[in-house]
Parts: C-alpha cells; sequence; structure tokens
C-alpha cells in the first residue's frame, strides 16, 4: 500500500554505540572496540565497518546506555584498512528483534538508496477480480536493510518523469515480518495494487511505481529506500487485543501482525508468544478480491480463541439499509463489542486502506460512545495520545 512521504523522518541528533570485532592483521586474532556513531553516520560507519572485514556485535542506542552522545564516529583506525576475512570466519552478525526503543529509521535514503534484486512477483487476486493487485519479494543480502512490522519501504522506480528527471520514491507498506517470508531474514515483501484511473480527457492513465512494480520480473535490480514509519509499531505486550480494519492492501501491515502471532515457523522464531485477542475487518469489492485469505481463515480455525475475522464485500452485501457492505457497516455492526474492547487499556486499533473509511467508523464508534455516555470526540484523541489509536490511510 502506497502511504504518503510525510513520515519521512530528517534530522537526527542520536548517538548509537556500535561494538565491532576488529580484525588485528592477516591471520591474527581479532579485538573488539565500542565506536561512538552518530545516527546520520551510522549507515555509512556500517558499511565501511563490512568492507574492511569487521564485525558489528551489537547497535545499542547511547541514551539506553548512558553514553554522553556528544562525539562523532571517530575515524577507522589502521587495521581497518586490513583486508575482509573470508565469509566462514567473519559470518554476518544475526538480526536482534527490535523494540520501540530501538527502531531502525532511514537506513538508506534517496541518494544512496539500497539495491534489491527481485526474488518473486505473482498475483495475490483469484479469478474474476477487479485490477491487479501482486505481492512482490526483494532479496535483502550483502545491505543493512532492515525493518520490523508496520513500517514501510521507499521504492524509487527505473526511468524519468516528464522533465527528464529520476522518478521520485513511493513509500509502500512493508507486507512480511522483519524475518520475511521464508524466515531467513533476508528479504523484504509487499502488496501492491496497480493504480488506475482516466483523466479529464478520457485518457487511462496507470501510476508509475504501482505499474513498475506490478510488471518487473525476477532478478531484476531495484532501489528501495528507508524503513519509515513508528505509527503502525504492534505493542510489545503479548496480552494486548488488536483490533485491525483494512481496506485494499491496506491489508499489508496487518498480515504482519497477524503472521507474527499465528504462524507456526514465525512463532518459533520470534519468541512472541501472543496471547490476547485479535480481530481483524477487512473490505473488499469481490470475494475473489480477498487478499490472504486462505492464511487469515487458517489462523481463525488453530486459533479461534484469539483470532476473529471478519469480511466486509461490498458488491456481493447488503448493509441493512439494503446498501453496499463496507467495512465502516461492519464497525457499525459490531460497534458495541469494538467500544468494549477499547475499553480494555490494552486494546490498540490499527486503520489502513482508503482514508474514505474514517469517517464510517468515526460514526459508529460516536454512536457506540454515545449509548455508554461518552463523547467519540474527547475519546479517540486521548486513544491516540495513549499511542492506542493508529490510523495510515490514503
Amino acid at each position: 500500500m502506497r502511504v504518503t512521504p510525510a513520515s519521512l523522518r530528517t534530522g537526527d541528533g542520536r548517538m548509537f554505540q556500535v561494538e565491532v570485532e576488529l580484525p588485528t592483521g592477516r591471520g591474527a586474532r581479532r579485538s573488539r572496540r565500542v565506536l561512538q556513531v552518530a545516527y546520520d553516520q551510522l549507515n555509512q560507519t556500517l558499511r565501511r565497518l563490512g568492507q574492511s572485514g569487521a564485525r558489528v556485535l551489537s547497535i545499542t542506542s547511547a541514551a539506553d546506555t548512558g553514553a554522553s552522545g556528544s562525539d562523532s564516529a571517530p575515524p577507522a583506525p589502521a587495521a581497518m584498512t586490513e583486508p575482509a576475512a573470508s565469509p566462514e570466519s567473519t559470518p554476518p552478525a544475526p538480526r536482534r528483534a527490535e523494540g520501540h526503543e530501538a527502531v531502525p529509521v532511514n537506513l538508506y535514503k534517496p541518494k544512496d538508496p539500497f539495491v534489491a534484486t527481485v526474488l518473486d512477483n505473482y498475483s495475490l487476486l483469484a479469478e474474476g477480480a477487479i485490477g491487479r493487485v501482486n505481492h512482490i519479494t526483494f532479496d535483502l543480502s550483502g545491505g543493512n536493510l532492515h525493518y520490523v512490522e508496520g513500517q514501510s519501504i521507499g521504492v524509487i522506480p527505473d526511468g524519468e518523469d516528464a522533465n527528464g528527471k529520476p522518478h521520485k520514491l513511493r513509500l509502500y507498506s512493508i507486507a512480511s515480518t522483519r524475518h520475511g517470508d521464508d524466515l531467513g531474514d533476508t528479504t523484504v515483501s509487499l502488496c501492491v495494487r496497480q493504480l488506475e484511473y482516466t483523466n479529464d480527457a478520457g485518457e487511462t492513465i496507470q501510476g508509475v511505481c504501482s505499474t513498475f512494480l506490478c510488471d518487473i520480473q525476477p532478478g531484476a535490480k531495484v532501489k528501495l529506500t528507508g524503513p519509515v514509519g513508528k505509527e503502525m509499531l504492534l505493542p510489545a505486550d503479548e496480552e494486548a487485543n488488536v483490533i485491525m480494519l483494512a481496506t485494499g492492501t491496506g491489508i499489508a501491515p496487518m498480515r504482519t501482525y497477524l503472521r507474527r502471532m499465528f504462524e507456526a515457523g514465525e512463532r518459533e522464531k520470534n519468541g512472541y508468544a501472543f496471547r490476547g485477542k485479535a480481530w481483524l475487518f477487512m473490505g473488499v469489492p469481490t470475494t475473489p478480491n480477498l487478499l490472504y485469505d486462505d492464511d487469515f481463515r487458517r489462523y481463525e480455525a488453530e486459533y479461534p480463541d484469539n483470532f476473529r475475522y471478519t469480511t466486509a464485500i461490498s458488491r456481493e452485501q447488503q448493509n441493512p439499509e439494503g446498501g453496499r457492505m463496507y467495512i465502516q457497516d461492519r464497525v457499525t455492526e459490531y460497534a458495541d463489542e469494538i467500544f468494549s474492547l477499547i475499553e480494555d487499556p490494552r486494546t490498540h486499533v490499527y486503520m489502513c486502506g482508503l482514508r474514505g473509511m474514517e469517517p464510517g467508523i468515526d460514526a459508529a464508534m460516536t454512536a457506540a460512545a454515545s449509548r455508554r455516555g461518552l463523547e467519540w470526540s474527547d475519546l479517540r484523541p486521548a486513544l491516540k495520545k495513549a499511542e492506542r489509536w493508529h490510523v495510515e490511510t490514503y
């Protein structure tokens, strides 16, 4: 799903402590050293360390360790000019789970993007669906591009715009967990709908980046930036309740949450033993447009006490007034149950998809709050302030 570039962060004065193991000479033992590195220099320093044969052991926020953070990264020691050691002697450091206090942001920027290789690209739609939606997976091996569930990644499409300048990046919500679809820690996947519309002249216009991605073939190279975003992060509390409201490709972050919660391999690898209640509301125009539907139904069958799945299929179902069934109609239908969950301080609500879904959902929650003698206009900002109401719409 494409999201607004407003979530990109610029300028960050944080400091990090990077613990590294340095080669002290060809064939000799390695020594450890802790470097103080400014955030803006972190990516460059890590790349330089990797080229030198050094092994990164840990990256810690200086604020967490009590370091002053007043110095920038020191110059590379002379030993770092030695040739890199063999892969067998210096395996890459494993990716560690990121807490909310250490979420990776802007590891790669537009002027220095990561060049990924396309591993797979296939349609997510069943026969008879409307439009075109693909699941695309990229190989991140050889770099430092890592992320957590709920973040977005930038894509710079090939080619130039009408003014002869390189195309600007587009942001897409990540559809894979931090471990990747194959749990190998070296991939990222996107869920992309090809944008297509008719302009005032009656011409059919196709989105530049979405078409580029839907058409791309395995083996092709793609420039990626990011990751960005902290709005849609999953709570660390394993007993939290998570209500998810998605339309179309807004399902991307929800898929990452649900895989982290209920996919067997993920549960074994990530140590996140979810014990709360998760409820997904998914809105699409037709049944063939349901994305990742088989997985969600499997989770519901395997974890009936923890997961509930409700769909709104606008061109096939009717709301109580006889109109099309949209996601806001489902929220109205279950508003009292949803509101009861929201009253639990452990409940988080995530909304992702078309901006048009927001007014209807607000109306449903306003009515449910009113029945309890409360004002939704007061409660929603309070939930937002408590970081329990998460919205990313377009």
